[in-house]
């Protein structure tokens, strides 16, 4: 199977189809120091992950409050040459030191997330940096005078957005006068809304769908890399104890196993390739710790799923037949 072009290529043509999500390390989700095992633990998914052919590695600043990217900057300090050799994104605007949380696009906020971004990897700049998820009290002239000081200074090369809408993204882009290279928007094999929203079109179960309708055609027509966050479908498919689940959940583990064994690929292998098969060249995000999972998933660049298998999948997931 030849590796799927991204649309991310025509702007980092050595980018990996698969990304590398960093929410898993630098420890927990409290205010524990970094230990020596999270570095190794980090060091170790680094590592397995080129050794996978993955280079693309995908960070948030809030992941375990700012440790994934802390730990990860002391992966990169003890590797100089790995910086040129990957490709680093990170998303801003989620504001959980305030109670409740809540969505910040300022200026003050933008500016200084980017820099604690930076610092904590310690790094000069980011290959993609993304808005986390909409702030409905954005500023748009605010916006384009910190997007524009920001490009302007280096720190970004590219921008994009994560769990936005077509509406969303072209209201941003006309007034911010750039463009955006990326959508993060979660979609799985246990996520079907992306594609119910298309084949349930006038039908009376397309009202159950919660997906707005044109996202995919929309990225595809401008060249807008979508990736896929919750890919593994939290490993209902790949190993974990469906006993307790529904009725589709099972017999769709069971066939993604069938599967695994007919392609002589793995389980992850089968998941990731559900979603690798579909046209609009999604770049899947995997967020595994563990070096045989990661491997596990590599593999799914080697399977091609016939268009009956992928089907079967579909409405073994969905749990009835298509309309």
């Amino acid at each position: 199977m030849s590796t799927p072009t991204l649309p991310i290529h025509s702007i980092l043509p050595e980018s990996s189809t698969l990304a590398y999500g960093c929410m898993g390390l630098g420890g927990g989700w409290d205010s524990n120091p970094i230990s020596t095992q999270d570095l190794k633990l980090a060091e170790v998914a680094v590592e397995t992950c080129l050794e996978s052919g993955i280079n693309f590695f995908d960070h948030a600043d809030i992941y375990t409050f700012g440790k994934a990217e802390e730990v990860f900057g002391r992966v990169l300090k003890g590797r100089p040459d790995l910086r040129e050799k990957i490709i680093l994104q990170s998303k801003g605007a989620i504001r959980l030191d305030q109670d409740p949380p809540f969505y910040d696009f300022s200026k003050e906020w933008l500016t200084t997330t980017l820099d604690n971004s930076l610092k904590r990897l310690g790094i000069e700049y980011l290959d993609v940096w993304l808005l986390h998820r909409p702030d409905p009290l954005m500023d748009l002239e605010e916006m384009a005078e910190t997007f524009s000081e920001i490009q302007a200074s280096g720190k970004v090369k590219h921008f994009g957005v994560s769990n936005m809408n077509p509406s969303q993204i072209d209201f941003l882009q006309q007034a911010l006068g750039g463009t955006f290279v990326v959508n993060q928007i979660e979609l799985s094999l246990s996520r079907l809304d992306w594609i119910l929203e298309g084949v349930m079109f006038d039908h009376p179960k397309g009202k159950e769908v919660s997906f707005t309708s044109g996202t995919l055609e929309y990225c595809r027509k401008h060249f807008i890399q979508i990736q896929s966050w919750g890919s593994m479908a939290n490993g209902l498919f790949s190993g974990k104890d469906v006993s307790g689940e529904s009725a589709s959940v099972q017999k769709t583990a069971k066939l993604v196993s069938e599967l695994a064994e007919k392609y002589n690929t793995t389980l992850e292998g089968i998941v990731l390739a559900f979603i690798l098969r579909h046209p609009a060249r999604i770049q899947p995000v995997i967020g595994t710790t563990n070096p045989q999972r990661i491997k596990n998933c590599a593999a799914a660049l080697e399977v091609a799923l016939s268009r009956h298998d992928w089907y079967k999948l579909l409405v073994s997931s969905y749990g009835e037949n298509m309309p």
